[in-house]
């Protein structure tokens, strides 16, 4: 049949396609309202239409190459890190307009979302780095933002630590929905543009591929970035070690060098003596070695051992590396006391699951000491104090205090000794005393500061509302680095001050004085290459408490020297017993 006669399928009209039912303007579905504006505004500046998509356009990939190239420490926030060639990228560019449509707007959503989830972490990172000294941990850190929200809370109000937390919530979600967006917008422009897009791809992965083989860099810092990969691996790499090393120290915890030895042989050489184990909240090697801040800290423990050398005391000193940093006191508290090397959350649970002869159970073991705790920071239920070895604990509601907090302190530590003294030290007792006290005024943000008072003026604490008024607000120090600095020496040379004076004022004879810093300040006022080490410090009257550490080649005094001796804290606790006569009787588990 020739082609101009070969029978041809009727069109359907536009009334057939719709039933018989003819379209026109009154009978056209309604576009929805946002559709139909936009469409009347696209019709009248169209020129600013285009101009306002592509704005959207290069904000959306400024916004995911940033993510993509953002460093998870503070220090490397700088412009030549945002000028790299992202790895991620590339591939993202030739995935997405390679896919139909619907896949392809769930995997550009999936892609932004996870964008995202990768920035929170790297902002954690940069905030745990600059806080802690190291990176957030998957498996462990998430109930440290309890901690911090509680610090807030304590530091500057409720109503501020609702706030905020409130507010790191919505912008995290806004985070992950922005990021989502901007993805999905990448992914219909590239789709919409396939050719350009696989050429652009191309010439962006043949450049990454040459900066890499030939290692080009530009003030140092690689051209070619795979900086997202390598911080998702970093994340997995924390949460594999953290699982393989929860069942090997869990075994380690079970090995203890003095877990059997009989009562009466515990700690024999200090028989007859107080001993008090004291523990000042973030005093580091930084206080006595940095420019800004030693000055006044070493002037103090200067004064302070010729004092209490008047008043016939004798010190030696040397350092301790702490398990932490920068914060979680109760990791340093723990190692120092246990033998057991406790740097994070999941291996303090552990330890204190399991009955450990911590160094102040070891007093009370023996028979000879009455164990005390004063911790003037717990204020809620502590079931520690047993695996401790405490036989009594008072916490900030227990020690008579009625003035006012002095941002996270909840009291000067001239009061939580004074509430010492009254309460304890200056009773009659059939056995000796052996007390573990923290002083808190050391604890950041070091606004307000508390000043020391008459010991015959303390009172209830209320001497202290005046001082806490003229004081500074903790907001003037959370952002300024170099005041952070000046008042944290300031409220180190407090705490040893109030005290040594107590020492010179209520000790007696048999009085055995150990004190040392938990950890060293937070990064931002130690400095981002700073050292864990603690000052730890042994002081008595009686000479042979300091002659059973002779060997040891500590400093004289409370200061000790630059190259004094150096241990892992978790060695401290082995130490001390053997040198006053603990007879180890090891064993492999329970």
């Amino acid at each position: 049949m020739p082609v101009s006669t070969r029978l041809r399928r009727p069109t359907r009209t536009t009334e057939e396609k719709r039933g018989g039912r003819k379209q026109t303007e009154e009978t056209r579905p309604a576009r929805p309202a946002f559709r139909a504006r936009y469409a009347a505004l696209r019709d009248e500046r169209p020129r600013a239409v285009r101009a306002a998509r592509r704005t959207l356009h290069v904000l959306a990939a400024v916004l995911i190459v940033g993510a993509l190239l953002l460093p998870d420490t503070a220090g490397a926030l700088r412009p030549d890190r945002f000028t790299r060639i992202p790895a991620e990228a590339i591939i993202g560019a030739v995935l997405l307009p390679a896919l139909p449509r619907r896949p392809r707007i769930v995997v550009a959503a999936l892609y932004g979302a996870g964008i995202a989830v990768l920035t929170v972490l790297n902002l954690l990172d940069i905030g745990f780095n600059e806080y802690l000294g190291r990176g957030f941990n998957l498996m462990l850190d998430w109930g440290l933002l309890d901690d911090a929200q509680a610090y807030v809370e304590d530091s500057m109000g409720h109503t501020t630590a609702t706030a905020a937390t409130v507010g790191a919530v919505a912008l995290v979600l806004l985070l992950v929905v922005v990021m989502a967006l901007a993805a999905v917008r990448l992914g219909e422009l590239l789709a919409r543009h396939r050719a350009r897009a696989t050429r652009g791809a191309l010439v962006a992965g043949t450049a990454w591929i040459t900066c890499t083989a030939l290692g080009l860099q530009v003030l140092g810092t690689p051209v070619a970035s795979d900086r997202a990969a390598a911080a998702a691996k970093v994340q997995a790499r924390r949460v594999v070690d953290t699982l393989r090393d929860e069942a090997e120290f869990e075994k380690a915890a079970r090995s203890d060098t003095f877990a059997a030895t009989p009562p009466g042989h515990l700690l024999p050489d200090l028989r007859g003596k107080d001993v008090l184990l004291t523990f000042i909240e973030s005093y580091g090697r930084t206080a006595l070695e940095d420019p800004v801040i030693a000055p006044g800290v070493t002037r103090t423990l200067d004064t302070g051992t010729e004092t209490l050398a008047k008043a016939g005391y004798r010190a030696r000193s040397g350092w301790l590396t702490s398990a932490t940093f920068g914060g979680s006191s109760w990791l340093g508290h723990s190692t120092a006391l246990s033998g057991l090397w406790i740097d994070n959350q999941q291996r303090y649970r552990t330890a204190t699951a399991n009955d450990r002869l911590t160094l102040t159970k070891a007093f009370g073991k023996s028979g000879a000491w009455d164990t005390v705790g004063i911790m003037p920071g717990v204020q809620k239920g502590w079931p520690e104090a047993k695996w401790f070895g405490l036989d009594k604990v008072y916490n900030a509601f227990q020690l008579g205090y009625q003035g006012p907090k002095f941002s996270w302190s909840t009291m000067p530590d001239q009061y939580t000794l004074e509430a010492f003294q009254r309460l304890e030290h200056s009773k009659q007792r059939d056995k000796n005393l052996m007390a573990e006290i923290i002083l808190t005024s050391s604890h950041q943000p070091w606004a307000p500061l508390p000043e020391m008072v008459g010991w015959d003026e303390l009172g209830d604490g209320s001497v202290f509302d005046p001082i806490r008024k003229a004081g500074k607000e903790p907001g003037t120090l959370m952002t300024d680095a170099a005041k952070s600095r000046q008042e944290y020496g300031k409220s180190v040379t407090y705490s040893v001050t109030a005290l040594t004076r107590w020492l010179e004022r209520y000790g007696t004879d048999d009085t055995v004085l150990v004190f040392l810093g938990d950890h060293q300040p937070l990064a931002r006022v130690s400095g981002p290459r700073a050292s864990r080490d603690v000052p730890v410090t042994i002081v008595a009257k009686d000479p042979k408490v300091l002659e059973r550490i002779a060997d040891w080649n500590w400093t004289e005094g409370l200061r000790p020297a630059e190259g004094a001796p150096v241990w892992k804290m978790d060695a401290f606790r082995d130490r001390f017993l053997k040198a006053y006569g603990s007879v180890p009787h090891p064993t492999e588990g329970w």
